[in-house]
């Protein structure tokens, strides 16, 4: 499995994003796909997840009510749009696919849940 992750870029606090992840590959078996993020000197960070079958989601309490996870299944694409944008939320952006064995939703905020990841997209909040 292949992820590409695309959409990041310089933008003012406040404004908005649209982050885009599409995966190729032997997709099939994929179950949930997530967003995290990993600022400089910092840990990689969860941020939200989909399920693939029934679409449920959640989300860091510190992106909630701003920040919005989807798919499209055809497209076998993941996107995370972003409002209301601080420059706390300036990161690297990576998506990550749990293929094969289903990793149960409560651990789906851990990066080990996942198999596969792209390769970043660089978000910037400017102040």
């Amino acid at each position: 499995v292949q992820l590409q992750a695309s959409g990041g870029g310089l933008v003012e606090a406040g404004g908005s994003l649209r982050l885009s992840c599409t995966a190729s590959g032997r997709t099939f078996n994929t179950h949930s796909m997530g967003w995290f993020r990993q600022a400089p000197g910092k840990e990689r960070e969860f941020v939200a997840y989909i399920r693939w079958s029934g679409g449920s989601t959640s989300y860091v309490d510190s992106v909630k009510g701003r920040f919005t996870i989807s798919k499209d299944n055809a497209k076998k694409a993941v996107y995370l749009q972003m409002n209301s944008l601080k420059p706390e939320d300036t990161a690297v952006y990576y998506c990550a696919a749990d293929v094969g064995t289903r990793s149960i939703l409560s651990f789906l905020t851990d990066v080990r849940a996942y198999d596969y990841w792209g390769q970043g997209t660089q978000v910037t909040v400017s102040s």
